[in-house]
């Protein structure tokens, strides 16, 4: 492939674009806190007791009511959930990531409308997905089809 001035230009554009990512104070929080996360024995061991709880989880959700212990372990993943997100650093995990999928959602809409306004972008965040305001049960008028 034939590298033009253009294309070597938005590849250092980018490259400069994903060092501002890196660097910036919502990508080093996310850092510290998935950090802190993983270092809490404490926290692990929730994580760790909810994972268990929910390979039962997905095997009861096979038979559904029917299974022998489907009250147990629905409480049981109720409980570990509960416990599991209310812990300080999954909540302050939770946070930091749901900043950087944002700010990494308002980058991806600037970036894709820049080269149209006609571009979709999929940020899974609805408060970007303004090109179909009406939704797609509008019989194709929003123009999104």
């Amino acid at each position: 492939m034939l590298a033009t001035l253009e294309s070597v230009k938005i590849m250092d554009e980018a490259n400069i674009l994903t060092r501002m990512i890196l660097e910036s104070d919502i990508a080093e929080s996310y850092r510290f806190y998935l950090y802190k996360m993983k270092k809490s024995q404490k926290t692990q061991d929730k994580i760790k007791a909810f994972v268990q709880v929910k390979e039962q989880y997905e095997d009861v959700q096979r038979f559904g009511r029917y299974h022998p212990d489907y009250k147990k372990v629905m409480q049981s993943i109720r409980e570990l959930k509960r416990e599991m997100d209310l812990d300080e650093n999954v909540a302050n995990f939770k946070k930091a990531e749901n900043d950087l999928q944002n700010m990494l959602d308002e980058i991806s809409v600037l970036v894709g409308h820049s080269v149209s306004e006609h571009i979709k972008v999929p940020t899974g965040n609805p408060f970007f997905e303004s090109s179909c305001s009406g939704g797609c049960g509008s019989g194709g008028s929003c123009g999104c089809s």
